[in-house]
């Protein structure tokens, strides 16, 4: 649903047949408030828009844990990638969300919600060039939950990277690490 500019929607937790190339197709050219509440309508506005006054835009996507604020941002950039032309460049979206996959390791952690979940912002930037185009993108991100390092609510864990290290430390190649019984001690207590 809309509520003004501000498109409010609810994660299916399943996949939906309402991400295609069809829908993408359908929603390019259109005005925000002509189709039905879509990631598509706020992408084709913030294009529009881009086009139009040649100023950048942002899309903001909030929400809670398991909310699917990730895959919502890589339908908008699928979006993008298709109505720019850009799409057949190897899903862009999927370049972008896999760049930095050492800063996943070390952001996500489980929680009572997503066994997987985020506990860092991501800013996405995407550039395009005069015919409005993808030619690249930048990710930046900030770690939010630094308190998660040293306490972790009940049924919930350290980030993913502290268990990676404990399941690697008998490899050869982390004996310059010293990761031994006492790191995974302290990492596996905490």
């Amino acid at each position: 649903s809309f509520v003004g500019i501000v498109l409010v929607a609810i994660n299916p937790y399943e996949q939906l047949p309402i991400y295609g190339e069809d829908i993408i197709n359908a929603y390019s050219g259109q005005n925000m408030g002509d189709m039905d509440p879509h990631i598509f309508a706020v992408a084709e506005e913030a294009y529009k828009q881009m086009a139009r006054d040649e100023r950048n835009q942002s899309i903001i996507v909030s929400g809670e844990s398991g909310a699917g604020k990730t895959v919502s941002a890589k339908y908008a950039m699928r979006y993008f990638a298709t109505v720019s032309g850009s799409a057949s460049e190897a899903n862009v979206e999927e370049k972008v969300l896999a760049s930095n996959p050492i800063m996943e390791s070390i952001g996500n952690a489980k929680t009572t919600r997503n066994d997987n979940s985020s506990r860092f912002g991501k800013y996405i930037e995407i550039g395009f060039d005069k015919r409005y185009r993808i030619i690249g993108a930048n990710m930046r991100t900030y770690l939010l939950e630094k308190s998660r390092v040293v306490f972790q609510a009940e049924e919930e864990r350290n980030y993913h990277i502290f268990y990676q290290l404990c399941a690697s430390a008998a490899l050869p190649e982390f004996k310059t690490l010293r990761l031994g019984r006492k790191f995974t001690f302290i990492v596996l207590c905490n």
